[in-house]
Parts: C-alpha cells; sequence; structure tokens
C-alpha cells in the first residue's frame, strides 16, 4: 500500500541534487521503460523527446491527449506542454522519473491511491474495490480538466534493476478553471495552484520520492500558471508529511475547526508558499539536506 499525503477527492534519503540531464544522456538506453511483473499492470513507458527537467513543447505529441472538450489554442497549447514536461532526479537508491499520467496508466494510479486512502483513512481492505470505483470516475473527470489541472506519476527505477515501477502520483491544480467543485476544508483560493492526492508506494518510502514529486509539481505550476500562490492541505496528525511542507517553505494559513470531528473527518491545515517566477524555477532546489519523512 501507500500513504497519502494530501487527500482531496469528495469522499469524505537524502537525495542527490535536482540536475538537468541533457537528452542523449537520459533517454539513450532506455528507449522503452516497462513496470516490471510484480506489479499490477504491465506496461511499456515510450519515452518523449523532452530536453530537460521540464520539458518545452514540440511540434507534436506522440500521443495525443484526449480531455472530450473543445479546446482554444492556448489550450491546445498547454495541453501539448504537460505532454511533454519531464523532470528526472538522481537518488541515493535508484533513478525518478516523473511526468503527466496517461490514459492507460489510469487504473494502476486508481489502485495506488485507492489503497492510500483506504490505509490513511483506517478502512477495511475489502472497501477498496469500492474507492477503486470512486477514485476512477474521480480522475476521468479530472483527467477531462487539463490543461487546468494535471495528475503526474512518479516512476522509479532501483539501482542495478532495468525495469521502472510506478512510485507515486501528485494532482496539480493550475487555475480556477481546474479547481475542484469541492475541496476540502479549510477551503483554499480558487483562483491560486493547488496540490493535493499525493501518494508514494509503501514499500518505496524514506527514499526522498514524496520531496521530488513535489518539487516536480512546483516546478509545473510555475510554468502553467500565473499566480505564485500555491496551497495544499496536510492532516494534522501527518507529522512527517507536515515537516517536509514546512522544510520546502509551506507555513500555516488556517487550521479546520476542532468540529470538524464531529463530521468524522481529520482536521487539517491549510498551508501556502510563495514560487518564485518560471525563469528562476532553480530556487525551487534547496539542495541535499531533505527532511526525513514518510513520503
Amino acid at each position: 500500500m501507500a500513504r497519502t499525503v494530501s487527500v482531496s477527492i469528495s469522499l469524505q534519503s537524502q537525495p542527490h541534487r535536482h540536475r538537468h540531464l541533457p537528452s542523449a544522456a537520459k533517454h539513450h538506453h532506455h528507449p522503452f521503460l516497462r513496470f516490471p511483473k510484480r506489479n499490477h499492470c504491465n506496461l511499456s513507458f515510450s519515452v518523449s523527446a523532452s530536453h530537460s527537467s521540464s520539458s518545452s513543447s514540440s511540434s507534436s505529441v506522440p500521443n495525443p491527449l484526449q480531455t472530450g472538450r473543445f479546446l482554444t489554442n492556448e489550450e491546445l497549447e498547454n495541453l501539448e506542454f504537460l505532454g511533454n514536461y519531464s523532470y528526472h532526479q538522481e537518488l541515493e537508491s535508484g533513478l525518478l522519473w516523473v511526468r503527466l499520467m496517461r490514459e492507460e496508466e489510469m487504473d494502476m494510479t486508481v489502485t495506488l491511491l485507492s489503497e492510500s486512502f483506504a490505509e490513511s483513512m483506517m478502512m477495511a481492505t475489502g472497501y477498496v474495490k469500492l474507492l477503486e470505483f470512486l477514485v476512477k470516475n474521480y480522475l476521468i473527470e479530472r483527467r477531462a480538466m487539463m490543461p487546468h489541472s494535471a495528475t503526474l506519476l512518479g516512476i522509479y527505477r532501483e539501482n542495478g534493476e532495468e525495469d521502472f515501477e510506478l512510485a507515486g502520483t501528485v494532482e496539480l491544480t493550475f487555475d480556477k478553471k481546474g479547481a475542484n467543485a469541492n475541496p476540502p476544508t479549510p477551503t483554499p483560493p480558487k483562483n491560486s495552484p493547488y496540490i493535493c492526492n499525493m501518494a508514494v508506494r509503501k514499500s518505496l518510502r524514506r527514499r526522498g520520492i514524496g520531496w521530488h514529486l513535489l518539487k516536480a509539481g512546483e516546478e509545473l505550476i510555475t510554468k502553467m500558471s500565473s499566480s505564485r500562490e500555491v496551497y495544499l492541505h496536510c492532516r494534522i496528525i501527518d507529522e512527517g508529511p507536515f515537516d517536509m511542507y514546512i522544510k520546502a517553505g509551506y507555513s500555516i494559513v488556517k487550521t479546520d475547526s476542532i468540529l470538524t470531528l464531529l463530521t468524522l473527518q481529520r482536521r487539517r491545515h491549510l498551508m501556502r508558499k510563495e514560487l518564485p517566477d518560471s525563469e528562476n524555477a532553480s530556487e525551487l532546489d534547496t539542495g541535499n539536506e531533505q527532511p526525513t519523512s514518510s513520503v
């Protein structure tokens, strides 16, 4: 199972520095990436021709992204940029690659999130299938909101291994059009970027994967949104993620009332961070001193 750092679906280590890998170094030996057989699905990952950890748009997208609605030219350009975005990080234990979730990867993402929610809410494993149904419907709805929102996947390869596996996921909202209709409380501003539903597979925690999912999300937000105030939620009981967010520069804006407990919900902090401008996005990397946490 995996642990959820932040849940917004309406269901009520010490890594090395982040470096921009040249195209040949990143992709020459891995034209296709695949999950090992032990995972829920065995998929092949074709690597897009990105040229840095934050890819620029190219003239075409190898696998066109479908949203099921009419898009303006600007939205099409942003959608193409999302499809080409890529963030790489060498960790002490392996290589992490963060990019947009593709349609064929939805089922395994659903499983990861459902197991996370079941764990965080201390639900019986028998409820996981019900959660999977609800989470899949949610992800389908959120996918239709692209390019105003995005779900990123963290794909990880252990040192000495050939196969990559799904390690984690995080959801981003870039603007008001992508805002969740029923966000958790305390309610974040709808016109500001928002980070939620971050989860890391239980067997891969304490390797810095959660930290770099957060960093990749922040980096992408600086390129997709004009707003520099980003918000997220953290449950009061989640001390590890809370320490990570504080280390990353987030501060508490508001905390749920104790009356929230009457609704059988855990109390949450609403946290905020001011991101640097896109051209200064390198400031998002704070070096090697990363917090020890469960993500």
